[in-house]
Formats: structure tokens, C-alpha cells, sequence
């Protein structure tokens, strides 16, 4: 079943020999960001019980190396701890070069950082609108963009954009958290939809409230909904991922990237012998004259 799903989401796939190669002495590894406590640290646990190596964006240093130090111990993976802020201009840039000095690729990007703020609009310091905007909204979409074209060149890859179930309605008195959700939503249905069939995976995971001590940072602790919703831990929301394959190997064998390459061999062969039945072919009027004989 697992063969045949690969099979439909990359019905549309033409890996680059290019990228393939250019990959082909490092292995993947899963990145996620916000990835030191909370949702994300759960995140990362569950891929590394599928056999992922992960790696942990954090800002605070030593908290990112404690979790990923417990990960790599308990799991048996590789887990990398990367300080440093995603709304740094730099940041895609950071992590690839990070990356590649301890031998991997991005294989699979997890936005999870994020930020709330709670109370009515008005009363937020335009300052605290921009920080939220910037971490919610604009830090994502940098990392996304910037990981999706090698993605799409090899043909496999996944991305995963923490939302929030506030994120499918609006939210007073969290009118800009709620919206930065929903642009969030919103951004990785569109994108998932524009590359449905390429061998990326795409999706938004939307949970409710959760257990981490996000709400009460930010002031919600006594909301309305907190009191009406059934609040889940960091490890139950993770688990509300589609079921994970285990064990993925650490890069894509030879055999496959030798398909790939000859994938893309063919490809460029087929566009070459179109434009030249397109050359050879004789002009609409000739033709025509040929077809009513």
C-alpha cells in the first residue's frame, strides 16, 4: 500500500540527475525548528523512532543540545543541535551549511517555531506584532522557499507547517496569532496543490490547545476555549501524523539514482525527438492538402 501511495505522489515526478548527484554522499536528515521543547521536540522524537536523523533549531544553545544529546542516547539516531534565530535573514543558509558539515542534506523541514500573543489588537505594542509576524509568517514561507527547489529536483522530500486550529477561524483578543495561522493553512494547501504529484510531501498539522505552557506564556491561560477543549500533550499531538515509515535509508541506493538519472535522460529525450517531429513536420497547409487526398 505504502508502494503504491509512493507511486501517486510522484506520478508527476522528474528528479534532476544533477541533484540527485549532488546529494548522492550525504544523507537526509530531518530539521525542525522550535525543535528544542514542546510540539517540535515531540516532533523530532517521533521521527527518530522512525529512524530519522533530526536535527534541532533552537535559540537557546544549551537546551537544543541537552534535548538532541537525549534524543541521539534514547533513539539511537543522529540528533544535531542548530542555534540560531529563523527570523535571522540568514537562517536557510545557516542550516544548510551546518548540515552539509556533518554529512546531510535537508531531506524533511518542520516549521514549528512560533510565537502568541494574547489580549485585544490594540493593546499590543506594534513592535510585538512585527516580532509575532516575523516568526510565524515570514520565517516559514523563507524556509520553505528556500527548501522546496531541491526538493523538487530530487523528487522527494517533505514539508510540514505548524498551524493551529485557530488558524481555520478567527480569533479575538488573538486576532494576529490566529491570522498568522491562517496564512500559514492557507500558504501550504495552495503550495501543496501547485506540486501535487512531484514526490513532495506537503501538509499543515492544525492542532488545538496543547500542554506545553504556550498558552500560559502568552497570557491565554484562562481563555474561554481552554476551559472548553480538551487540551492534548506535545507527545498525542504528534502522534495525529499519518503513520510514518520506518526506518528510511539513510539516502536513496544506487539503483535509484541510477533510474533517476536515466528518469531524466529520458525526458530531456522525449522533449528533443518532440521538437523534431515539430521541425520535420510539413507546414498546416501542406498537410491539410495530404489529408484530403
Amino acid at each position: 500500500m505504502i508502494r503504491f501511495i509512493d507511486l501517486w505522489l510522484s506520478r508527476h515526478a522528474e528528479p534532476s540527475a544533477a541533484a540527485v548527484a549532488a546529494v548522492a554522499n550525504l544523507k537526509p536528515m530531518t530539521v525542525v525548528t522550535g525543535g528544542s521543547r514542546g510540539i517540535g521536540l515531540a516532533l523530532a522524537r517521533r521521527f527518530a523512532k522512525a529512524g530519522h536523523d533530526v536535527a534541532l533549531v533552537a535559540r537557546d544553545a544549551d537546551v537544543a543540545q541537552v534535548a538532541a544529546a537525549s534524543i541521539a542516547r534514547e533513539l539511537h539516531v543522529t540528533a544535531l543541535a542548530i542555534p540560531l534565530d529563523v527570523t535571522d535573514a540568514s537562517a536557510a543558509q545557516r542550516i544548510d551549511a551546518h548540515l552539509a558539515d556533518n554529512g546531510f542534506y535537508l531531506g524533511v523541514l518542520i516549521n514549528c517555531a512560533g510565537i502568541g500573543l494574547s489580549g485585544r489588537f490594540v493593546s499590543h505594542d506594534e513592535n510585538a506584532i512585527q516580532r509575532l509576524l516575523d516568526v510565524n509568517v515570514d520565517a516559514p514561507t523563507r524556509l520553505m522557499r528556500h527548501a522546496l527547489p531541491a526538493m523538487l529536483a530530487r523528487a522527494e522530500g517533505g514539508i510540514i507547517n505548524v498551524a493551529s486550529l485557530g488558524g481555520l477561524v478567527p480569533g479575538p483578543n488573538q486576532a494576529a496569532y490566529y491570522a498568522s495561522k491562517a496564512y500559514v493553512v492557507s500558504l501550504t494547501r495552495a503550495v501543496a496543490t501547485e506540486n501535487a504529484g512531484s514526490g513532495v510531501r506537503m501538509m499543515a498539522l492544525a492542532p488545538g490547545p496543547v500542554d506545553t505552557g504556550f498558552h500560559h506564556a502568552m497570557g491565554a491561560e484562562l481563555s474561554f476555549y481552554r476551559q472548553l477543549i480538551l487540551a492534548l500533550s506535545a507527545d498525542q499531538t504528534s502522534r495525529r501524523l499519518p503513520r510514518l515509515r520506518r526506518r528510511l535509508p539513510p539516502r536513496r541506493p544506487r539503483r535509484y539514482r541510477k533510474v533517476a538519472a536515466n528518469r531524466a535522460l529520458d525526458h530531456s529525450a522525449r522533449r528533443s525527438a518532440a521538437a523534431h517531429r515539430l521541425a520535420a513536420a510539413p507546414p498546416r497547409g501542406e498537410a491539410m492538402e495530404r489529408y484530403r487526398r
